[in-house]
């Protein structure tokens, strides 16, 4: 039978090459907690098994379908580390995966992280993690399992990216989406206070010097520093799609969750051909901040549309009769909302008013 070579201690070592094996069992400890607090009633065991257990419950469906999504927080995690601070970042890893799956009409079920560091400090992903659990809490989701790699010689010692893998359920036949879609149905708006996890290659070139402005007011009269007004964590809009799902039933007919793309991009995605989408831009408030990137950039309004949200994160087209029901639940769940515009006959169109 084989062996390995009999050599005495002293060579090289995995933590030598850049990777420890004692700071990712050190992460594991620090984040259980964390993780616990995400758990729902379907989740089987706890982490640090090879693969997440999640009992799902067919009795509620007649056909259920499984959507998944995976996403991550792009170039806003270097703000984060610029500012040296990770505990939002993980609320918009869940916002993105969680809201692409309730325009699908999926309440969101599970997630699993994925987080790459050039060096890792447990620390640091205790508070990345932390956040992550928060969000899951929002959202009513499991954090059912992750990997964090240690990449030495790769990435530099302070690099970190994260990304994520969602899980929700609908029901066959009442997804939400283009076919649903009436000329003559009314489009409400989710608002979003930032710009959630979006533009930020384009934000950080215009607003973000080399001499370290960060700890500036973000804008003439702003009592919020530039870092903290760029790392506003997103608002999560899943639940408050599931209560107009549940309350409201058939008269929800899509959801246009605006991310990268920006509303223009993004609203367009759950027309159908022959329809437009008016948006009237007057109808919801456009936080300052976006003011600041096209004065300082000298950006045009037809740019800000196609890369930011400009305080509309979410638009969830649905009967007309049922907007009024919409906008109350939408605000008893904690988003603020109102009626933005209407959907017209057309050719598959976002026109903005």
């Amino acid at each position: 039978m084989s062996r390995l070579l009999d050599q005495p201690s002293g060579g090289l070592t995995y933590a030598g090459a850049g990777v420890s094996i004692d700071a990712g069992d050190e992460v594991v400890g620090l984040i259980k907690a964390a993780v616990a607090s995400t758990r729902r009633p379907e989740v089987l065991g706890g982490i640090g098994g090879f693969g997440g257990l999640f009992a799902f419950d067919t009795k509620n469906f007649r056909e259920p379908v499984l959507v998944a999504s995976a996403d991550g927080v792009g170039t806003k995690l270097e703000v984060a580390r610029l500012v040296g601070r990770y505990d939002t970042v993980g609320v918009d890893l869940v916002a993105m995966l969680v809201d692409d799956l309730a325009c699908v009409g999926a309440e969101p079920l599970f997630l699993l992280d994925y987080v790459a560091v050039g060096s890792l400090n447990p620390t640091r992903i205790e508070e990345l993690v932390s956040g992550i659990a928060v969000g899951c809490r929002l959202a009513n989701v499991a954090l059912l399992g992750g990997e964090t790699a240690e990449h030495g010689g790769v990435m530099k010692p302070d690099d970190l990216d994260v990304a994520g893998f969602a899980v929700g359920v609908v029901e066959r036949g009442e997804e939400l989406g283009p076919a649903r879609v009436r000329e003559g149905d009314v489009l409400v708006g989710f608002a979003s206070p930032g710009l959630r996890s979006n533009g930020y290659s384009l934000a950080r070139k215009i607003l973000v010097s080399d001499d370290g402005n960060l700890n500036e007011p973000a804008f003439a009269g702003s009592t919020r520093s530039l870092g903290d007004e760029l790392l506003v964590p997103s608002v999560i809009y899943a639940p408050a799609v599931t209560a107009l799902r549940h309350e409201l039933a058939g008269a929800v007919h899509a959801a246009a969750h605006v991310t990268g793309g920006g509303i223009v991009g993004n609203v367009a995605r759950m027309l159908p051909e022959h329809l437009d989408a008016v948006i009237d831009m007057t109808s919801f408030e456009t936080p300052e901040i976006f003011f600041e990137i096209q004065r300082r950039g000298r950006v045009s309004s037809d740019e800000m549309v196609r890369v930011f949200n400009c305080g509309l994160g979410m638009v969830v087209a649905l009967d007309a009769s049922a907007a009024e029901a919409a906008i109350t639940l939408a605000r008893a769940a904690g988003v603020d909302s109102s009626l933005v515009g209407e959907v017209r006959s057309g050719g598959a169109k976002v026109i903005l008013t």
